[in-house]
C-alpha cells in the first residue's frame, strides 16, 4: 500500500512517536498472548520479597493438625471423635467461628455425635470442594455454615491467588466472616484474588517454628495445654476466627511467593486480607494497555533526537523508575502495577527508535555517500532535523560558492593510456582532489568524467555574510592545497612515466537551489542554477588567461570580493557570458597575502565594489 506524501511525511517517516506506537503494539500482542504474564509473576514475587512485611491481622489463630498431634493419636485419617473432644475443648474458648480446613465425605459410626457436637457449637464452617451435597448430610444440616476451600496454583506452582464465589459457595474464609458477622469486610466476587502475603508464616526454616501467626497444636488445644506444659490461657482464642488444618509436613503444602507453607494458611492469608481491606488490586485490562501505549508513545518522545548516550541513560533511567512507582504503589496502596510489560516497552521502544534511526541514517548518507568528510556527515546527521523531510532533502534556496575543475588536454591522454591505466591514473588523482576539497568544508557534488563539481556552503543554508565569507575562503584554501597535491602527484606519475596533470578551477559565488535530484528509485543531493552555470564557464577560460594566473584558478568578482582580504588577485577581464547582460569581471588569484607574491606578478590596483 502506497500512503500519501503527507501521511509518510507526519505520521510515518518523520513522527517522533512512531518507534513508541509500533513498539506499544508489539507489547500489547505480546500480553494478549501471555508472553508477558510468566515475568509479571516474577516481578510479583519480587516485590513481596522486597518491600517491608506486614503483620498478621491478631483475630486469625490455627488449630495444627501437627506431628505431635499425629504422635498422639495416629497417623490421618482419625476417629471423627478427636474433632468432637475438640469442639468440646474450644467451647470454654468462645472463638468466634471454627473453620475446618478439613473435609468430610465419608459417613462413619461417630457422625452423630460430631454432628450434635456442631450443632451445640453453633459456629462451625465445614469445607468443601465447591458442591455442599458432598459432604455428610448430617454435617450439611448441623454446621453453621459451608465455604469452598479450592485452589488453584499458577503455571509455575506457586500460589498467588484465592477463589472466589463458586455460584452460591463462598470461601471458607469468607463464609467464617460472615459467620462472625464482622462489620466492613472488604467484598469479594466471583473472580480470582490476588493474595497480599503478609509475611513468612515460618520464622526459622530450620527448625520449623510458626510464630507469625498464633498457632496451637491440635493435641494441645483438646488437653488444654501447650506444648510447653502450660495451660493455654481461657482468652487466647476468644473471638477468635479460628482455622483447623494439617500443617504437619507433606499432608497440605503450598508454594508462596515467600515460602513453603501449610494450605491452611491460604484461607488465613485471605481472612487477613479482607479483615484489613488490603488484597492485592490489579489494573484492569483497559488501564493496562492504556498505560502500555502510553508509555511506549513517552518514551519515544524522550528519546527522540537525542545523542547515543543519553537515549541509553534514559532507557536504563526509565525502567529503575517506573519499577520504583510500581513498588511505591505496591507498598502503600497495595496497587500490583505491571513491571515487565512497561519495561519490555520501553526496551522495544529503545530498540524501535535505534532501528529507525539507523533507517533515516543509511538515507541521508545514501544521499551524501562519497560527497562529504567524516566530519562533515557526522554533522549532517546531528543536524538531519534541519533538512531531512520524507526521505529527502526538501529543494532550499541559499548561497553558496560552486567550483569546477577539469583536466587540461584529457582527451589526448584517454587515447595514449590503456582503458585499465586510465582508470586507474584518474582515480588517483580524484582521490586526491576530492581529499583536498571535502578537508575544507567542501561538498563533492558529482564527477563529470575528468571534471570535478564542489560546492562549499552546503547542505545548511549560511545566511549571515561571515558565512557565506567563510565559504569563500574554504573554496579557495581548497584550490591552493590542490595546486600544493598536485605538484607531489606530478612527480609521482613522472617517476612511474605516467602523464602528468594540469588542471583549470573556475569559482563562482551566488545563489542558487540545493536539493535530492532525481527518482525515487535513485537521487543524490545536488545544486542548480546559474550560479553553477558560471562557475562552469570560467573554468575552461584557464586556457586563454595563462598570464599571471599561477594556480589556474579563475574566479567572478563576487568571489573575490570574499577573499580578497586573505588573498590577492589579478583581474584578467571583463566579459559578457552568453545570456547574461551584465558584464562578468574575472579575477585570477596570485596566494596568500601572508605569501610572496611570484616574481613579475602585480595584484590588481582596482577592488571591486
Amino acid at each position: 500500500m502506497k500512503f500519501p506524501s503527507w501521511i509518510r511525511r507526519y505520521l510515518i517517516e518523520n513522527h517522533p512517536l512512531l518507534p513508541g506506537g509500533v513498539a506499544a503494539t508489539l507489547s500489547l500482542g505480546m500480553w494478549a498472548l501471555g508472553i508477558w504474564q510468566p515475568l509479571e509473576r516474577i516481578s510479583y514475587d519480587l516485590l513481596f520479597k522486597l518491600r517491608p512485611h506486614l503483620e498478621w491481622d491478631e483475630r486469625i489463630a490455627v488449630i495444627a493438625i501437627d506431628e505431635a498431634s499425629l504422635g498422639e493419636y495416629g497417623q490421618w485419617p482419625w476417629s471423627r471423635d478427636r474433632h468432637v473432644q475438640l469442639l468440646q475443648s474450644l467451647e470454654k474458648y468462645q472463638p468466634a467461628a471454627v473453620g475446618f480446613d478439613v473435609l468430610f465425605f465419608d459417613p462413619s459410626p461417630i457422625d452423630p455425635q460430631l454432628a450434635k457436637a456442631m450443632a451445640e457449637n453453633g459456629n462451625v464452617v465445614l469445607a468443601s470442594l465447591g458442591d455442599r451435597a458432598e459432604l455428610v448430610p448430617e454435617f450439611q444440616q448441623a454446621a453453621a455454615a459451608i465455604g469452598h476451600i479450592l485452589h488453584e496454583p499458577d503455571p509455575d506452582g506457586i500460589s498467588r491467588q484465592g477463589i472466589g464465589w463458586i455460584e452460591q459457595e463462598p470461601p471458607l474464609s469468607v463464609a467464617m466472616l460472615k459467620l462472625a458477622n464482622i462489620p466492613n469486610i472488604q467484598p469479594l466476587s466471583g473472580e480470582n484474588v490476588w493474595i497480599n502475603w503478609p509475611s513468612p508464616v515460618i520464622s526459622d526454616p530450620n527448625t520449623g517454628i510458626i510464630d507469625a501467626v498464633p498457632t496451637y497444636s491440635f493435641v494441645d488445644v483438646v488437653k488444654g495445654r501447650d506444648n510447653q506444659g502450660n495451660q493455654i490461657p481461657e482468652d487466647a482464642l476468644k473471638d477468635k476466627l479460628v482455622l483447623v488444618g494439617f500443617v504437619a509436613t507433606g499432608l497440605d503444602v503450598i508454594v508462596a511467593p515467600l515460602e513453603r507453607m501449610a494450605g491452611v494458611y491460604l484461607q488465613a492469608a485471605m481472612m487477613d486480607n479482607l479483615l484489613n481491606n488490603r488484597l492485592i488490586k490489579p489494573l484492569p485490562n483497559w488501564a493496562n494497555f492504556l498505560l502500555i501505549f502510553t508509555i511506549g508513545l513517552g518514551s519515544a518522545w524522550l528519546e527522540f533526537n537525542r545523542r547515543l548516550g543519553q537515549r541509553l541513560a534514559i532507557a536504563f533511567l526509565l525502567p529503575s523508575s517506573w519499577f520504583g512507582i510500581a513498588f511505591v504503589a505496591f507498598t502503600v496502596g497495595h496497587w500490583w502495577l505491571p513491571i515487565a510489560a512497561p519495561i519490555g516497552t520501553i526496551i522495544l521502544t529503545y530498540t524501535a527508535v535505534q532501528l529507525r534511526e539507523q533507517y533515516e541514517k543509511q538515507q541521508l548518507m545514501n544521499l551524501f555517500s562519497q560527497q562529504v568528510s567524516p566530519q562533515m556527515a557526522d554533522m549532517i546527521w546531528q543536524r538531519k532535523t534541519e533538512i531531512f523531510l520524507d526521505g529527502e532533502l526538501p529543494a532550499q534556496e541559499l548561497t553558496a560558492t560552486v567550483m569546477f575543475m577539469d583536466i587540461r588536454s584529457f582527451t589526448s591522454i584517454s587515447e595514449k593510456l590503456p582503458p585499465r591505466d586510465l582508470f586507474m591514473w584518474l582515480n588517483e588523482y580524484l582521490e586526491i582532489m576530492s581529499d583536498c576539497i571535502m578537508e575544507h568544508d567542501g561538498v563533492i557534488d558529482k564527477y563529470i568524467g575528468d571534471a570535478i563539481m564542489a560546492v562549499f556552503g552546503t547542505p545548511f543554508a549560511h545566511t549571515k555574510p561571515e558565512e557565506m565569507q567563510q565559504d569563500a575562503l574554504n573554496a579557495c584554501a581548497a584550490c591552493l592545497a590542490i595546486h600544493e597535491k598536485l605538484k607531489l602527484l606530478n612527480q609521482q606519475l613522472k617517476a612511474t612515466g605516467k602523464p602528468t596533470i594540469r588542471v583549470g578551477i573556475g569559482m563562482h559565488t551566488g545563489v542558487l537551489m540545493a536539493g535530492s535530484v532525481g527518482g525515487k528509485k535513485r537521487s543524490n543531493f545536488s545544486v542548480i542554477g546559474d550560479t553553477v552555470n558560471v562557475a562552469a564557464r570560467l573554468e575552461p577560460m584557464n586556457k586563454q588567461f595563462t598570464k599571471n594566473n599561477p594556480y589556474n584558478l579563475l574566479m567572478t568578482a563576487d568571489t573575490y570580493h570574499l577573499v580578497r582580504d586573505r588573498y590577492l588577485g589579478q583581474e584578467v577581464d571583463r566579459i559578457q557570458l552568453r545570456g547574461k547582460e551584465e558584464t562578468t569581471t574575472i579575477y585570477a588569484i596570485l596566494g596568500e597575502r601572508s605569501r610572496s607574491v611570484p616574481e613579475g606578478i602585480r595584484e590588481s590596483p582596482e577592488k571591486p565594489d
